[in-house]
């Protein structure tokens, strides 16, 4: 396996087999709740580097161009996970301080944000190429967090 792929299937976690989606999720909520708990400050770099750095291996693992004007079936491999990693680390992104609730509420949003695809997730996920991959995940993820952020701010005492 090669660097590329190793990224790209977020460290072998999308070569779980059953629901790879879900341990790339998993461990994308692992790699923020680490993060949130040593460094909170660190986050958002933490998330533009494994947005760029997915954009970048998930290009060259699979061999997809950057965009593409449609998507086929086969351009969206089920081992391609960082897409998710990067979608988990952006839903945490408004939660101040680590928090089982707030991150267990962060990993269920983005969750249901990513299978259920409304809307601008959805036109997204329709996209071809290295950047459809990622770009879906990203806005489902920010979304995740905007709602992870709001549901704080309303009961600090929960999230």
């Amino acid at each position: 396996m090669n660097v590329a792929r190793l990224i790209a299937s977020g460290g072998g976690s999308g070569l779980a087999p059953v629901a790879p989606g879900t341990a790339g999720s998993l461990a994308g909520a692992a790699l923020g709740a680490l993060v949130l708990w040593r460094a909170p400050w660190l986050l958002p770099f933490v998330a533009v580097a494994t947005i760029a750095g997915g954009l970048v291996a998930v290009r060259l693992a699979t061999g997809l161009p950057w965009r593409a004007t449609a998507k086929a079936a086969e351009d969206d491999p089920g081992w391609v996970v960082i897409d998710e990693i990067a979608g988990q680390l952006c839903a945490l992104l408004l939660l101040p301080a680590p928090s089982w609730i707030g991150i267990l509420l962060a990993f269920a949003l983005f969750r249901l944000l990513d299978i259920a695809k409304p809307g601008p997730i959805g036109w997204l996920d329709r996209q071809g190429g290295a950047l459809g991959i990622m770009a879906d995940d990203v806005l489902a993820g920010l979304v995740a967090g905007v709602l992870v952020g709001a549901a704080h701010w309303e009961w600090s005492w929960v999230v």
